[in-house]
């Protein structure tokens, strides 16, 4: 199929944005790299009269390594920010999930904020923010800009906290801290599919973050006791994230890979790149 006709704009700045998306309403939709998007509006799953550029915004294409965080523009791609020197010293977590996105071809159009926006429970840069506790900047029409953690951003499938005269100018990535491990794991019918489920784990001396996604209708993040036993945690978080039986795969499934590859993490066991045969349900 191909979309619904629709007026296309190309503003010049941040204001001119979001002024254009006050102007339409829920009419409008902002558009990046695309890689989410064309296919909804191919699909004709949303039909908007106006579709709002924002690629050509000359600021907001940088990545900032600032006192506590790492900053990404809203113009980033998502192969721009893979390949950043320092990465993986800066954010380890995101260099280890990054090359699950999609594959090159996607990942040198598609937007880190984009996917942040599109807000898929099985998005992997979703998953990563959540699990460390990122934040969201967005700015209005009149300039006014707020910070949302990742928590609360993230409200539902494809649901967020941005209204409709704001864009999303950046998002912020903690930098790693002092002593902490940062693992990832995923499992997909094939690599670069979307995740059956995929994990990811900040490990702390004491305590360790599991952040979870392709299960419930968010990226969820829980914290767990580092030395303590963790089957009745993990098999307590596996039960209380709602998974359903899809095509792809049960929710009895999902749980138990919850339950291992949670384990798996906790204890620091094998890489998706040291074991990297694709499980299927």
């Amino acid at each position: 199929m191909k979309p619904a006709a629709f007026d296309y704009l190309r503003p010049s700045s941040r204001r001119e944005a979001c002024e254009r998306l006050h102007e339409a309403g829920d009419d409008a939709r902002l558009i990046a790299g695309g890689q989410s998007l064309m296919a909804v509006l191919n699909m004709r799953l949303a039909q908007p009269k106006r579709l709002v550029d924002i690629a050509g915004i000359e600021d907001l294409h940088y990545i900032e390594r600032r006192d506590d965080h790492l900053a990404v523009g809203a113009g980033v791609t998502q192969a721009e920010l893979l390949e950043h020197p320092g990465l993986a010293e800066a954010v380890p977590l995101l260099a280890q999930a990054m090359p699950w996105i999609g594959h090159w071809q996607t990942r040198n159009r598609g937007t880190v904020c984009g996917s942040i926006a599109h807000a898929d429970p099985s998005a992997e840069l979703p998953l990563c923010l959540a699990t460390l506790r990122g934040q969201v900047v967005l700015e209005n029409r009149r300039g006014k800009s707020r910070r949302v953690m990742a928590e609360d951003f993230f409200q539902g499938v494809l649901t967020t906290d941005r209204r409709q005269d704001e864009l999303i100018t950046e998002v912020r990535f903690p930098l790693a801290r002092p002593g902490a491990e940062y693992r990832f794991r995923e499992v997909a019918m094939r690599h670069g599919d979307f995740a059956i489920v995929a994990l990811a784990a900040v490990v702390d001396s004491d305590r360790v973050t599991l952040g979870v996604g392709g299960v419930a209708d968010r990226p969820v993040a829980r914290e767990f006791v580092c030395h303590a036993d963790p089957s009745e945690a993990l098999n307590a978080l596996a039960w209380s994230l709602g998974a359903e039986d899809d095509a792809h795969a049960t929710a009895a499934y999902r749980r138990q890979l919850i339950r291992e590859l949670g384990r798996e993490l906790i204890a620091g066991g094998p890489s998706n790149e040291e074991n990297a045969h694709v499980r299927q349900g």
